[in-house]
C-alpha cells in the first residue's frame, strides 16, 4: 500500500525499477556493494537522461573529495596498530580489574573492553575480531557456553560504530552535510547507553543461568588490584585520551585527532618494542583492505543520490508516508522499522548513503532534530550487526571460533532486545542526543 502511494506520487517508471532490480540481483550474486550501487546509479541516470553520463566521473570524485574522510583510514589504522602493539590487552587488564569483584566480572570486562576499543578504532568488525581473540576462550573457561560468549563479544563490538569516534558518523555527516565533531559529541551519551544496556543484560542473564561466579574481595583488595593494573598499563589510555580531548575540546578535528593517534600509537609500539618496521607492510595492507571497501561505496553514492533527487524519490516518499498518517510517533516507529530491517540485510555504509537522503526529509517534516535523526539512524542500523541474515559481527566471531552463526544469533536475542529499547529512547527522547550540544543545535 505504501509503495503504491509512492509510485503514484512520484510516477516511477522503468528508469527507476530496472536499476533497483539490477541492484538487488547483483547483491544476491555477491557482487561487491560498491559495484552494485555504481551499476544501479549509472543505469538510472542513463535511462532517465536527466544528467549527462559525462558528469559521473566528476560526481565520483566529488563524493570522496572531503577532508573529513581522511579520518576514516586513520582511525582504522590506529585500531590495527593498537592490536599489533599489544596495547589492547592493557585495556582488558584494566577492565578486568574494574569488574573482578562482581559476579559475572569477566563478562562485564569483555563488554567494557569492547567499548574502550570502540573509542579508538571506530569499527565494529575490527573490535569483534580483536576482542574475540582475547576473550572468548577465557569466557568459556569462566563458565559461559561458547555460543553465548560469542554473542556477548558480537554485541559489545556493536559499540564500534556507536561510541565516538565512529566511522559511521563521519560518513553520515558527509552525506547530510553535518559536522562529524558535532555528531561525535551528540553520540557520546547514546553510545554509553548502548554499552550500559549490554552490560546490564549480561549481568541479568548471568544471574539467571549462573554462568560465572565472582571472587570475594574487600574494597581494599579491589582497589589494590585496580592500582596494579593501572600502574602497568596506564600508558595505553594516552591514545583514547588524545582522541577524546582533542575532538571534544575543539582543539583537533577528527582527522587531526586520527593522525595524532596513529603517530602516538606507533611511537609507543617502538618504545615498548612491540612493533617493528617488519610489521608495517601487513598492517598497512590490512587497513587498506578495510578502507578499500568503504570509500568506493561513498564515491558511487554521489551519482545515486543525484539520480534519486532528480527523480523526486525522497520528496515523493515523504508526501506518500505523511498522506497515510500524520502521527509523529508512528512515523518515527516506521523509520526505525525500515532502518533495522535494512541493517539486517546490508552493511552500515551502503545503508547510510542510500537511506539517509530518503529518510532525512521525513524526519524534517515531523520536526525531528537532524542530529537526533542521525544518532537514531546509526543506532538502529547497529542492531543489524547481531541480527541475521547479514549480522556482520556474528560472521566475524563465527569465523574466529568456528561456532555456528545460528547458535550465536539465538544467544544474541537478549542483546538485540536491549539495544532496541535504547533505540526507542533515542528516537522519542531528544535530550539523550542533544544534552551535550550547544544551544544552536537543539
Amino acid at each position: 500500500m505504501l509503495w503504491n502511494t509512492v509510485n503514484q506520487t512520484v510516477e516511477l517508471g522503468w528508469d527507476f525499477y530496472l536499476p533497483v532490480i539490477l541492484f538487488v540481483a547483483l547483491i544476491a550474486l555477491a557482487v561487491p556493494v560498491w559495484a552494485a550501487i555504481g551499476v544501479a546509479a549509472i543505469t538510472m541516470l542513463f535511462m532517465s537522461g536527466d544528467l549527462p553520463l559525462s558528469l559521473v566521473g566528476e560526481s565520483l570524485f566529488a563524493g570522496i573529495d572531503a577532508f573529513a574522510l581522511t579520518a576514516v583510514p586513520l582511525f582504522i589504522l590506529t585500531g590495527d596498530v593498537l592490536v599489533r602493539t599489544g596495547l589492547s590487552r592493557k585495556f582488558l587488564d584494566v577492565a578486568e580489574a574494574l569488574t573482578c569483584f562482581a559476579k559475572g566480572g569477566f563478562g562485564s570486562a569483555t563488554v567494557l573492553v569492547c567499548g574502550m576499543f570502540a573509542a579508538i578504532s571506530g569499527s565494529d568488525a575490527a573490535g569483534a575480531a580483536a576482542v574475540g581473540r582475547m576473550t572468548i576462550d577465557r569466557l568459556v573457561e569462566s563458565g559461559y557456553p561458547r555460543p553465548y560468549a560469542c554473542a556477548l563479544v558480537a554485541a559489545g563490538a556493536c559499540t564500534g560504530i556507536l561510541i565516538p569516534p565512529s566511522i559511521a558518523y563521519i560518513i553520515i555527516g558527509l552525506v547530510l552535510g553535518i559536522s562529524a565533531s558535532t555528531l561525535f559529541l551528540a553520540a557520546l551519551i547514546p553510545g554509553l547507553a548502548i554499552l550500559l544496556s549490554i552490560l546490564i543484560t549480561n549481568l541479568i542473564v548471568n544471574r539467571i543461568y549462573n554462568y560465572e561466579g565472582g571472587g570475594m574481595m574487600t574494597a581494599g583488595e579491589w582497589f589494590a588490584n585496580l592500582g596494579r593494573s593501572l600502574k602497568s598499563g596506564w600508558y595505553a589510555f594516552i591514545v583514547p585520551g588524545i582522541i577524546f580531548y582533542g575532538i571534544f575540546s575543539g582543539r583537533l578535528t577528527p582527522t587531526e585527532a586520527g593522525a595524532t593517534a596513529v603517530v602516538v600509537t606507533i611511537a609507543m609500539g617502538f618504545i615498548l618494542r612491540t612493533l617493528s618496521l617488519a610489521d608495517f607492510p601487513a598492517m598497512l595492507v590490512s587497513s587498506a583492505k578495510v578502507n578499500g571497501v568503504i570509500l568506493p561505496i561513498i564515491a558511487f553514492s554521489a551519482p545515486l543520490a543525484e539520480a534519486l533527487a532528480i527523480m523526486g524519490v525522497p520528496q515523493g516518499f515523504v508526501t506518500s508516508v505523511t498522506s497515510l498518517t500524520d502521527e509523529p510517533w508512528l512515523l518515527i516507529l516506521l523509520m526505525i522499522g525500515i532502518l533495522i530491517a535494512a541493517g539486517c540485510v546490508m552493511e552500515t555504509t551502503p545503508n547510510i548513503v542510500i537511506l539517509a537522503p530518503i529518510l532525512k526529509p521525513l524526519a524534517d517534516n515531523i520536526g525531528m532534530n537532524e542530529i537526533q535523526f542521525c544518532i537514531m539512524m546509526i543506532t538502529a542500523l547497529g542492531v543489524g550487526f547481531i541480527t541475521p541474515p547479514l549480522g556482520l559481527n556474528l560472521f566475524v566471531v563465527s569465523g574466529i571460533t568456528g561456532e555456528s552463526i545460528l547458535k550465536i544469533a539465538a544467544r544474541a536475542v537478549p542483546f538485540v532486545l536491549c539495544m532496541f529499547v535504547v533505540v526507542l529512547l533515542i528516537a522519542y527522547v531528544p535530550a539523550i542526543s542533544t544534552t551535550l550540544l550547544p544551544d544552536i543545535y537543539k
